[in-house]
Order: C-alpha cells, then structure tokens, then sequence
C-alpha cells in the first residue's frame, strides 16, 4: 500500500502519524497565564532536541487557528516545567486534558498538589518524579491558517528527579515507570527492556 498525504485528509494523516510513530514519551507540561492561573496539559508531539545545552521540543496543535493556552502562556511567559508522566500519576494527569476556558486551572480537577520550582516562576508538580525546568529557547510556527502548529524549543534550566532515580546521572527506567502514548485511547507501560552493543 502506499498513501500520497497530499490526496488524502488531514485526519487521516494523523491516525497513520500517531499510529506508527510509537511508542511516544508524553510532555505534562506546567505554564502561567498573564493572571497567574496555572495550565497543565500533556502533549505527545515531545522529544530531546539537544543535550549541549539540553534542550527539548514540544509540538503543540492549534484549534481552528488559535493557539492553545499552553503555547500562549510559554510564549508570554518564556518558561515552563516539563514533566515526565509515570504510571502514578497518568490518570490525574488524563483529567487534565480536558477542554476548559482560558482562566480556568485543569489541575482544581486532580489530586495533584504544586511547588515551588527552584529557577522559574511555574511551579512543579510535586508528585512528577522528573520534572525539567525551561526557559523558551525558540518558536517556530508550522503550517498555516487552521492546521497551524506551535513548535517550541526550550532550554533546560533545572532537574528536578527523585534521588532513587539517579545512579552516576543514569535514570533507572523501571523505577520510573514512564508512561507512553499510542493512537487512540491508548497508552503503554516500559516492556521488556535489553540491550545491543553498538557497532566499533
């Protein structure tokens, strides 16, 4: 089978797009509005950009042309905390992706509690066992009108991680227990984990 994208609908696009590009890490993203109300909100369009110096990107989808309170706050603010969403907290983190008004906090619908951050002005969430800290880098906008994108770029500031996590700056993944995206409905727990040595 092959599909030209450009003959068919975007819908379509994405259920291919999200179908196959797994399993995706999620981005549950904390930002400020200009009133001082915190927005949260996962993302799965989320990856490392750079490591020297750390940086990530997030992709965020805007809806009929408008962007979502989460780009509109990092673009105001120029900071934001990236958290990775374990199996802990991945059903109060689903509550969050309800569609609320602008002035509204998703996170009055959780059991999820703040903190203070110990660089930016957004707080963390403190049940997140890693949490990064950014710092707007760069704002790209992709596409146009309607199907327009935000793409941001943020520089890592501070890491927040849960000292049983960290042995030598290695992350112990089955500690974590991070959670992905799939299409749908669906997400996935961490499989069956080994390891390839690389090629000399």
């Amino acid at each position: 089978m092959h599909i030209n994208p450009e003959k068919q609908k975007e819908r379509d696009n994405y259920k291919l797009m999200i179908g196959s590009i797994i399993p995706r890490p999620i981005a549950f993203i904390t930002s400020k509005s200009e009133e001082g109300i915190v927005n949260a909100a996962p993302f799965s369009y989320f990856n490392i950009v750079t490591s020297n110096p750390p940086m990530i990107s997030v992709s965020i989808q805007r809806k009929d042309g408008v962007s979502k309170d989460t780009a509109r706050n990092i673009l105001n603010d120029k900071q934001f905390v990236v958290h990775i969403v374990s199996k802990s907290i991945v059903e109060e983190m689903n509550k969050t992706a309800a569609n609320l008004a602008y002035n509204e906090s998703e996170l009055d619908m959780t059991s999820l509690t703040l903190e203070d951050s110990q660089v930016v002005d957004v707080p963390t969430i403190k049940e997140a066992k890693i949490a990064m800290e950014c710092t707007l880098e760069h704002h790209v906008t992709l596409g146009k009108d309607d199907s327009a994108v935000d793409h941001i770029i943020g520089k890592i500031v501070n890491f927040n991680i849960e000292d049983e996590l960290v042995d030598n700056f290695r992350i112990n993944a089955e500690k974590l227990e991070p959670i992905s995206r799939l299409a749908g409905q669906n997400y996935s727990e961490l499989g069956r984990i080994f390891e390839l040595e690389r090629p000399q």
